[in-house]
């Protein structure tokens, strides 16, 4: 078995951590970014009128497809990069992962046609457009829940991760709505500031639940934790956290008479206090599995492919992620500002 930290300043030492750096952070901007569409997507059943579900649709049209290529991202790098790891995780999570695809699969088709269909059949790919986005998000937190249990068979765990599959879905409809806020007027960005209100707790939960489970699933994450001086040195991340859902909570109570009266301060509370807790569970859970890709079975550098081979990778990278990084700036950058109607 080799070391946990091999020496860092030879290619077989600080590749393999460079491309779990760019695998995290790819992942990273998939849950963000493609997260508030998903959301998006899970909410539109709740619009009152096809007014608003051109709306929402309309929000998210110019970002939704370009999200998903974080995804290709971090998947891309697992496979060709940690060969090993993307055997284990993706055979022990198969049927989530098919699961997924389907989805996301539905998704696209249900996002074309339903601008192209007939009128009687535009509400059928709503609901698939729905369905699509709730399954995405659901086996995605199943999966999450399933990496931080290190894939350990059992009902307890299986419960887990299905329990982390709702929470999930109710993060993203968290970032959804808060999307909806900055991005629409009227009715619908008072309902959107409703359905943050019903989606802030069940989201606390999931976070509360993973931060309680990660430190229970192997002796060295609970050191890292719970030693000192990490633990005066870690209180910051949860503290902060509670702060965020506390500032999240103050402002949904408090836009709504804001917003009847035209007045669009703090609109960006919301969707900004939401990504503020998913960057900082997202660090969390980095710091406790790092450097582990499977908990306690394959660090990055056991699973890594050989360094002759992620240098060729390297140069790859260093080409396509500045492309794909300026193409979403530049993508959001346009499209910035209040949706207008939906039309084609």
């Amino acid at each position: 078995m080799l070391e946990l930290t091999p020496d860092l300043t030879q290619p077989a030492g600080w590749l393999p951590l460079v491309f779990a750096l760019v695998m995290a952070l790819a992942m990273l901007a998939y849950v963000i970014l493609d997260g508030y569409d998903l959301g998006v997507g899970v909410l539109l059943r709740r619009a009152d009128s096809e007014a608003q579900k051109d709306t929402m649709i309309s929000s998210i049209g110019p970002f939704w497809d370009a999200n998903e290529t974080w995804l290709v991202l971090g998947v891309g790098v697992l496979l060709v990069a940690f060969p090993a790891a993307h055997g284990v995780i993706l055979g022990d999570l198969y049927l989530p992962v098919a699961l997924m695809l389907i989805a996301l699969m539905l998704r696209g088709v249900a996002f074309d046609f339903r601008v192209k269909a007939r009128a009687e059949l535009k509400p059928l790919w709503d609901r698939a457009f729905y369905a699509g986005s709730l399954l995405a998000g659901w086996s995605q937190g199943f999966m999450l829940g399933g990496l931080i249990t290190g894939f350990k068979p059992g009902l307890w765990n299986q419960l887990f991760s299905g329990l982390i599959g709702l929470c999930l879905v109710a993060a993203y409809c968290l970032l959804g709505a808060g999307w909806l806020i900055m991005k629409t007027e009227g009715p619908l960005q008072l309902k959107a500031v409703a359905w943050a209100r019903g989606s802030l707790w069940l989201t606390a939960a999931g976070v509360a639940a993973i931060s309680l489970m990660t430190p229970l699933v192997s002796p060295r994450i609970f050191e890292k934790w719970f030693s000192f001086p990490n633990l005066i040195l870690l209180l910051p991340i949860p503290l902060v956290t509670v702060a965020l859902f506390w500032m999240m909570a103050r402002s949904l109570a408090r836009l709504p008479t804001r917003l009847a009266q035209g007045n669009q301060y703090g609109a960006a509370v919301p969707f900004a206090s939401t990504v503020g807790v998913f960057l900082l569970a997202f660090y969390g859970l980095a710091y406790s599995l790092f450097p582990w890709l499977v908990v306690d079975r394959l660090t990055i550098w056991q699973a890594a492919s050989s360094p002759e081979a992620l240098m060729v990778i390297f140069y790859g990278v260093v080409v396509v992620l500045p492309v794909i990084v300026g193409y979403t700036v530049f993508a959001y950058r346009v499209f910035w500002g209040k949706t207008t109607a939906l039309k084609y």
